[in-house]
């Protein structure tokens, strides 16, 4: 089973919020998933973003791949330190 760590959106029209979410890759977006490990606002100046470091890295040692996306949330967010992907 192969999984990622992607944004699964919610909230209204115009008015976006995203749950960072772990999912098997062949999930639809907004559809089922393994775990909530944290959220993201764009709408927020600065966006808002929480997440649980440690099921992050639990996630990605399990072989949990972040999309694009997620990833430079997770950098600017400092999770990702030099050396790793």
């Amino acid at each position: 089973m192969s999984v990622k760590i992607r944004l699964a959106r919610h909230g209204a029209k115009k008015r976006p919020f995203y749950r960072i979410v772990v999912a098997d890759i062949e999930s639809p977006r907004d559809g089922k998933f393994l775990e909530t490990v944290g959220t993201y606002n764009p709408l927020r100046d600065p966006a808002e973003v929480t997440y649980k470091e440690a099921r992050v890295k639990y996630w990605m040692e399990q072989g949990a791949i972040p999309t694009d996306t997620v990833k430079n949330i997770l950098k600017k967010e400092g999770v990702f330190t030099n050396g790793a992907t």
